[in-house]
């Protein structure tokens, strides 16, 4: 796959390192650079609802015949993961089975290198194996593990010609690079793999580029037309040349402090970027109702952010546990407890409301849902998150599909409309979760135009589609609606 990298070039930042920075100028959703990986695998526990080729979730995968740990969408995929899967295919049948999904994907890096060194195309900037380590940063657990994953891969790969410094080089490279992928519609983390070039571009928490997994096409029946999975690196807004270019290891919902902890962790940097120098947004995030000019005491904010954390430790053990009613019970007792103290932009208050809205959507309680995810959006909006955030376009989608299954058409309409906005920069037009918001666009649209000409008529058509008796032009929507079910569904 050629790869055009006139875009941006690589260059020493100083503090940082090395960098990445724009050529020219760039427009926002402009695609500043895409790359395949070097090396990718599914998760263990994924193995096998995962094509190992694309990295699409799939029913009904075909398992390879020999290991029977790999499986694919078909034999196009099976055949295109061949180079990738074959040494690997080997070693699986040998021991009889597969080990972790860190040391699957060493052994494929390390494989690659023997085959085709750490540079396989002229469009790479960096040799895999120059990237950073940061073995001599991280934590004694850290290292502990990394040993036993050394281990384990020797156990693998018993007659590899690298010996045990390189290999920890290698898994130290994979700790601190490893790029998660996602799922055709971008819901769920399905893998990992490593990205040379797009690790050469730095953190900041309020980025100017954002990184989307395109999965490729495959479906040709002529291979000369198929297309690799990729990640693209997609500009924000406007970046002007010389400028260097930026993504978000971690989530920006976060007071800075925690962001910096994360990072400090996982990345072995202190992050001094603008949004954690001057804490910005930190007030919003934790901030008390003000009502009329007046607060809550500093003592009953303590007291109720006390209760939130403790309450959101709930929720998450009643979701793991699938107890969803149990979940509701507790988000509801929760909000009770933060609408009058807590500011609708604070966090806690943020992630009560998206657990009560999603979980109550996959409920089908759609009104109560559609108010709770309303109320998170307007959170989210209200100066939080960069207005082209890709987190944020996700949300409003969810949040227009629930007030879509509430019969608000008006509402979910203009949702959809503004999520779809955000997701053409992000992921552009030809992604599959843009496409299916463009069609949702569309159906609610329509719809609406019914709404507006005859409310009674537009109500009884819903209904007769609720009830599974599609009329006219509503056996459409459902249709549409039935291909993002899984907007409300997490493994």
């Amino acid at each position: 796959m050629t790869l055009d990298m006139d875009n941006v070039e690589v260059f020493d930042t100083g503090v940082k390192g090395r960098g990445l920075r724009t050529t020219k100028d760039l427009c926002a959703g402009e695609v500043v650079l895409a790359e395949p990986s070097f090396a990718a695998v599914v998760f263990d526990s994924l193995s096998q609802q995962v094509c190992h080729s694309c990295f699409r979730r799939q029913a009904n995968l075909h398992r390879c015949a020999q290991c029977k740990f790999a499986h694919y969408c078909d034999r196009t995929c099976q055949t295109a993961c061949w180079d990738e899967h074959k040494q690997e295919c080997g070693a699986i049948k040998k021991n009889g089975k597969a080990p972790n999904e860190n040391v699957r994907l060493a052994a494929r890096v390390l494989w690659r290198i023997q085959k085709d060194t750490g540079i396989v195309s002229d469009s790479q900037l960096i040799s895999v194996d120059q990237l950073e380590d940061h073995m001599a940063d991280m934590p004694a657990d850290n290292l502990k593990e990394i040993k036993i994953d050394v281990h384990n891969f020797l156990d693998y790969c018993p007659n590899t010609r690298h010996g045990v410094e390189y290999i920890s080089h290698i898994f130290g490279i994979i700790n601190c690079n490893g790029f998660t992928l996602s799922d055709q519609r971008g819901l769920q983390a399905v893998g990992v793999g490593l990205f040379p070039n797009l690790c050469l571009v730095n953190h900041d928490c309020w980025p100017n580029c954002t990184v989307i997994l395109n999965h490729g096409n495959q479906s040709a029946l002529n291979a000369t037309f198929h297309s690799k999975r990729r990640i693209e690196l997609r500009a924000l807004g406007k970046i002007a040349e010389n400028e260097e270019l930026t993504v978000g290891y971690v989530d920006f919902l976060n007071v800075s402090t925690d962001r910096q902890r994360a990072l400090k962790h996982q990345y072995h940097f202190d992050c001094t970027c603008k949004s954690c120098s001057k804490n910005l947004k930190d007030d919003l995030m934790m901030a008390a109702k003000e009502t009329e000019g007046n607060k809550p005491s500093d003592e009953l904010v303590k007291e109720v952010e006390e209760l939130s954390l403790d309450c959101l430790a709930k929720v998450e053990a009643a979701r793991t546990a699938g107890d969803f009613h149990e979940v509701v019970k507790l988000c509801r007792g929760g909000l009770d407890k933060q609408e009058p103290v807590l500011a609708d932009t604070h966090l806690y208050q943020l992630r009560m409301l998206s657990a009560a809205s999603e979980v109550l959507s996959y409920l089908k309680f759609f009104s109560e849902a559609a108010e709770y995810s309303r109320r998170m959006v307007e959170g989210y909006i209200r100066k939080l998150y960069h207005p082209n955030n890709a987190q944020l376009g996700m949300a409003t989608m969810r949040a227009g599909v629930t007030h879509w299954h509430a019969g608000l058409i008006e509402v979910g309409h203009g949702m959809i409309c503004k999520a779809y906005a955000i997701l053409m920069i992000t992921h552009g037009p030809n992604h599959p979760i843009t496409k299916d918001l463009e069609s949702m666009r569309m159906q609610t649209e329509m719809e609406l135009r019914i709404f507006k000409q005859n409310e009674c008529v537009y109500h009884s058509m819903r209904e007769a589609a609720l009830q599974n008796k599609p009329m006219g032009m509503m056996a459409e929507a459902v249709s549409v609606e039935n291909n993002v079910k899984a907007l409300f569904h997490k493994q």
